[in-house]
């Protein structure tokens, strides 16, 4: 298995390129807009520079990372001879389900499809494919060339050849990967978005600030990142939708999302993606942190 394609440019899409390519993977990156590819692509090259910076690579493992990309504007184009598929499209259902009818129609019965889903069910995909059996769930970590951890998931008729498949390539991407079956949020997120919804929740009630709860997780728990500032990171929307899918699966209220959360991602303020979120990310407030660095 050499040739991997993997659909999305975007956060975990680019991530996930970067490390099959650095990895010596030839890597097709699709994605419907040139736009996202080129920043995409300027990610990845910011991302090697930082590494060749720190000598944790070389100026000739930057190059060569780079040369195993190549980019397309068209699925059909884009699998064509691969080996694997990643999708790390949007955290969509309806999106997701119409990309994996287009691969169904366009690769070999024998191309491995994986979803990089982080809450919605494999097997509910895998629907939407005549061989479900290819189907599987590769759940990277953001920022997913420093991460270790890679969920791997089973849907309902996902064979074990194909798991096996997936568990030693991931091992080769340098990663440590850990099985889990197909419930809304696996493991990761069904432990992870409960708390931050709860702070979400702390914080509505009144009971602390931002910086307040953030501080307790972290220098209380160990956290090396509050969850407010987690949330920001993922994204407000990320959260709402993953937890709009747990309470859908679970029909359990402690899965609901906070009102709050509601009301913030109804508001456009989603986090770093947006420049405000629990926290301000705007460049005004970037200009703020840089003067009071130097007055105090």
């Amino acid at each position: 298995m050499k040739n991997i394609a993997v659909i999305g440019a975007g956060t975990m899409g680019n991530g996930i390129a970067h490390t099959f390519a650095q990895s010596d993977y030839k890597v097709h990156l699709i994605d419907i807009s040139e736009d996202s590819l080129k920043r995409g692509m300027d990610t990845i090259s910011k991302n090697l520079d930082r590494m060749v910076s720190k000598e944790k690579i070389t100026e000739d493992e930057k190059n060569k990372t780079l040369s195993n990309l190549t980019t397309f504007t068209s699925i059909a184009e884009g699998v064509k001879g691969v080996d694997l598929v990643v999708e790390a499209a949007t955290e969509n259902t309806d999106l997701k389900l119409k990309i994996f009818k287009d691969l169904d129609e366009n690769t070999d019965a024998n191309t491995i499809l994986a979803t990089n889903t982080s809450s919605i069910s494999i097997t509910q995909i895998a629907a939407a494919v005549s061989n479900p059996e290819r189907v599987i769930g590769m759940h990277f970590m953001n920022p997913v060339p420093i991460m270790k951890l890679v969920e791997i998931i089973r849907g309902y008729n996902t064979s074990d050849e194909i798991t096996h498949t997936i568990m030693e390539l991931s091992k080769k991407l340098h990663k440590v990967p850990v099985e889990v079956n197909d419930y809304p949020g696996f493991v990761a997120n069904r432990i992870l978005m409960p708390m931050i919804n709860e702070a979400i929740e702390t914080l509505y009630n009144g009971v602390a600030g931002v910086y307040e709860i953030d501080t307790v997780m972290k220098l209380g728990m160990a956290h090396p990142m509050g969850p407010l500032q987690l949330a920001d990171f993922i994204g407000l929307d990320v959260c709402h939708s993953i937890l709009e899918v747990m309470y859908d699966g679970f029909k359990n209220p402690k899965y609901a999302p906070c009102p709050l959360l509601t009301n913030m991602v109804r508001a456009g303020k989603i986090g770093v993606k947006s420049g405000e979120g629990f926290y301000d990310y705007s460049e005004s407030r970037k200009a703020e942190q840089v003067s009071e660095q130097f007055s105090s």
